[in-house]
């Protein structure tokens, strides 16, 4: 197979251990039958999907990188709303002091969902914690799981429908959680010998009228590597400006779709809608940079 010019990669892909509805061994079956040619599973503060992933052992034709998505608030001289989230590749599953640390992001994951489910207790959707660790499987709980329970008690119709409406940032039922400084991130993924990108740049809101690329110079001098370039919600003129921003700094460009299984039906992974398309020299990029 001639990878530079057709096969295509997948570096943002979300496994059951986290709010994915696939198992890591969906994730490696599906990567093959899709014929992609390298793929990492970045689970939200958690690497257990990766563990799983090397335990089953991928298939030869399909490179499998290590891979975890930190929370994280932005830097406080550049002010932003929106998904601020730091991912972290070819990291060490081992790391004393990263499992630590994503130990500490688990409980403050799972301290927040009864203070979600008395919010909607309270706007009058009885439900109960016992009634959503029936939805969770082995992953983690969290948000997609009080939506399966909703959907099940009638409540609405969709997952969608659900974040849409009840659980999404600024809706009645949405409760913040923890995060880490973006510098504390960064040091974290590159002292567990990682690769620290910034994610899916074009979420990211800011709340000041300072350039976009301060954010960029900000982050670089903390340890920053690499921007996520492509993502299906990346217009061409977004690809191109974060592409510019790439070469500017000096930052490698990765690209993914943020696959989710079931909670984003819309979205195939390696394919998004079905016009997305990540070269697979970005990835040999990576693993030389």
């Amino acid at each position: 197979m001639d990878y530079n010019t057709h096969a295509g990669i997948d570096l943002h892909i979300h496994s059951n251990a986290s709010d994915g509805t696939f198992s890591p061994e969906q994730i490696l079956d599906q990567a093959l039958d899709s014929n992609l040619a390298a793929i990492a599973i970045t689970d939200h503060d958690t690497i257990n999907g990766s563990k799983e992933a090397l335990r089953i052992g991928p298939p030869p034709e399909v490179e499998f990188l290590t891979g975890v998505e930190i929370s994280a608030n932005p830097p406080v001289s550049f002010p932003c709303s929106g998904s601020f989230h730091i991912l972290g590749y070819a990291i060490d599953l081992e790391h004393p002091a990263l499992n630590q640390m994503l130990e500490e992001l688990q409980q403050a994951r799972k301290n927040r969902n009864p203070r979600i489910i008395q919010t909607l207790n309270e706007l009058g959707f009885p439900m109960t914690m016992d009634e959503v660790e029936s939805e969770m499987g082995d992953g983690q709980m969290g948000r997609p799981h009080i939506a399966k329970v909703m959907i099940k008690k009638g409540y609405a119709k969709s997952i969608n429908e659900v974040f849409d409406k009840y659980l999404g940032k600024d809706k009645p039922a949405y409760v913040d959680k923890y995060r880490m400084e973006s510098d504390q991130a960064i040091e974290l993924i590159s002292n567990a010998g990682g690769i620290p990108v910034l994610a899916h740049p074009g979420l990211i809101e800011p709340t000041t009228d300072l350039p976009f690329e301060n954010l960029i110079k900000t982050l670089t001098s903390t340890g920053l590597k690499g921007i996520e370039v492509y993502y299906p919600e990346h217009s061409p003129e977004s690809v191109a400006e974060y592409s510019a921003l790439a070469d500017r700094h000096g930052l490698l460009m990765t690209g993914g779709t943020d696959f989710h299984g079931a909670l984003k039906p819309d979205l195939k992974m390696g394919f998004g809608k079905g016009d997305f398309f990540v070269p697979y020299e970005l990835y040999e990029k990576l693993m030389d940079g």
